[in-house]
């Protein structure tokens, strides 16, 4: 896919990795549809960067937890930028919720962003991403493949994802490819000390930690790879072949 000119929307763009994938399509020339939802002032900086590389962009309010939402963001984006080329689901939430003290409505809201969100946005994209020969990506986790005793309902959330893509894949063949990134330690959260970090790189087997960027080159490989469909490609440095 030839992507300077093209429209991608970036969901959770304004900040973390959803920024970086966000300034990275800027940086191939593509017209950004920068989504998010609390951090506005994490969009205008998003927006301010992909102008910088080259590219432009474009800010799109929503909370992807309302069922509604994901069907009008992409009507918006369609209807303010003339079309829909690529679809980059990044918005998540991970919390800890360990066994015994995870609530109702912590499940439900995970799954109604990090699971619910992507479906459906895809399946409101798919009719112009069918016209545009277009692609998806979707943002999973490690977490799909280990696991986390203390984010287990997240884990389920990103293993959803996996599947998902899988089917999107299958459906939506020949017209529109469907792969997947799950990243590991490429952005801790914020509230980890180095302790925790040095605890991962001596558990890589790349002995490091990872970066957005590592994220960003993933999906620029995906949306490129015109015969590859289906696949969700790992990019934790090697941690999930430890055992």
């Amino acid at each position: 896919m030839e992507l300077r000119g093209r429209v991608a929307l970036v969901t959770g763009a304004g900040r973390r990795v959803g920024r970086a994938l966000a300034v990275g399509l800027g940086a191939q020339g593509m017209r950004v549809a920068v989504h998010y939802h609390a951090s506005d002032r994490g969009a205008r900086e998003t927006a301010r960067l992909i102008g910088e590389v080259g590219g432009t962009a474009s800010l799109f309010a929503s909370d992807l937890t309302s069922a509604d939402a994901p069907a009008a963001l992409v009507r918006d984006v369609v209807r303010d930028m003339g079309g829909l080329d690529v679809l980059v689901s990044s918005s998540a939430v991970m919390e800890r919720t360990p066994l015994g003290e995870t609530t109702a409505a912590q499940w439900d809201a995970m799954m109604a962003l990090n699971l619910r969100a992507p479906f459906l946005l895809a399946q409101a994209a798919a009719p112009h991403l069918t016209r545009a020969q277009g692609a998806i990506v979707n943002i999973a986790d490690l977490a799909a493949f280990e696991t986390w005793p203390a984010y287990i309902p997240h884990g389920i959330s990103k293993a959803g994802i996996v599947y998902m893509t899988r089917a999107l894949a299958r459906t939506l063949a020949p017209s529109v490819r469907v792969n997947a990134v799950a990243p590991g330690a490429v952005l801790l959260p914020d509230n980890w000390q180095e302790a925790d970090a040095a605890k991962l790189r001596e558990s890589t087997p790349l002995g490091r930690l990872g970066s957005p960027e590592d994220v960003v080159a993933a999906v620029l490989y995906l949306l490129r790879a015109d015969y590859v469909t289906g696949e969700t490609l790992i990019v934790d440095g090697g941690r999930h072949v430890r055992r």
